[in-house]
């Protein structure tokens, strides 16, 4: 799989304060990113948050009120057309013709791309291969299941051999196994030397994929970093306790307060359906040793304890103060 460099040395993509209203609405307020060459940037936030707008402008679908942006190295509103022929886009829903076999799709869109019909063909014929998709490549396209749809939705994206592809929430819908599939896809893109922005509401697909990511709410950027320096922000360690008796919940809860100390007593949390208390600790394993004995003295017994470190849903929600598919 060749893939041309996105531009002479510099960021495949570069945005600085992109920006977007409709009416009274804003959809982008004043967006930055950057998508260093060879890498994935993942962009996480709520629904409604700017993500879509953000692609949409960068891939010159909608043109920003103000800001301004190059892809591939090409001015997103003085070179479109440039931009255009260097990106490969793939979104929520699989853009194919389901009367076309998934042959004929990928050939359709090697002529579009004025690749020639021999060019054209071979293109897709490679691509079948590539995504796994050879076998039914003479089917038509409405006889796949969804994740064969995504694949060759993707392989769309790739006819042109596009240095920088746009995912706007490419695996929402799909079955663990499918997007499972859809990853390993991306990520051997990636090794490949395409460069990727990636938008999702699947946070283990960021965690999973992303160099970096920027986390955006109400059309701003709030937070920016790898996934491990995001979830540093939200503090230490969580220790997790599920009650055997659902009547222990209250003084489980205080207990536990009380061995977080002051400081973290605000931040304890209680899911009444799972019997389950989660407070933040300091000091990794004594901490747990020291609930253990303290659940022991009170006479209450514990189904499940533990210890685990913030997860990436952990810094999404203290940034956002709500769930990615929210």
């Amino acid at each position: 799989m060749t893939i041309e460099r996105s531009t002479r040395g510099g960021p495949a993509v570069v945005a600085e304060a992109l920006a977007k209203r409709y009416g009274d609405v804003v959809a982008a307020d004043g967006i930055s990113l950057v998508v260093p060459e060879g890498t994935v940037l993942g962009v996480l936030g709520p629904n409604g948050a700017g993500k879509t707008t953000t692609v949409r402008m960068l891939t010159t679908l909608i043109a920003p009120d103000s800001g301004q942006a190059r892809v591939a190295g090409a001015d997103i509103i003085r070179e479109a057309a440039t931009v255009r022929a260097r990106i490969g886009v793939s979104g929520q829903y699989a853009a194919v013709d389901e009367y076309l076999t998934g042959f004929e799709n990928l050939d359709m869109i090697g002529r579009l791309y004025h690749l020639g019909a021999a060019a054209s063909a071979a293109r897709a014929r490679e691509l079948l291969t590539d995504f796994r998709l050879e076998d039914a490549a003479d089917r038509p396209a409405k006889t796949y299941s969804g994740g064969m749809r995504r694949r060759l939705d993707l392989a769309g994206a790739l006819i042109a051999r596009p240095p920088v592809i746009f995912l706007d929430e490419p695996t929402t819908g799909l079955d663990p196994r499918s997007r499972g599939e859809m990853w390993g896809v991306i990520a051997d893109l990636v090794r490949h030397g395409t460069s990727v922005l990636l938008t999702t509401q699947y946070l283990e697909e960021a965690d999973r994929l992303a160099d970096n990511i920027v986390v955006v709410d109400h059309g701003r950027v709030i937070a920016e970093g790898t996934a491990d320096q995001l979830k540093a922000q939200v503090g230490g360690e969580r220790l997790h306790v599920t009650v055997a008796d659902p009547a222990d919940l209250a003084r489980g809860r205080e207990l536990l307060a009380r061995l977080a100390g002051s400081q973290h007593a605000a931040h304890v949390e209680v899911e009444e359906h799972t019997r389950t208390v989660t407070v933040p600790v300091d000091g990794g394993t004594t901490a747990l040793l020291d609930a253990v004995r303290a659940l022991d003295d009170a006479g209450i017994a514990a189904q499940d304890i533990g210890i685990r470190r913030p997860t990436l849903d952990d810094a999404f929600l203290a940034l956002t103060g709500k769930g990615a598919g929210s």
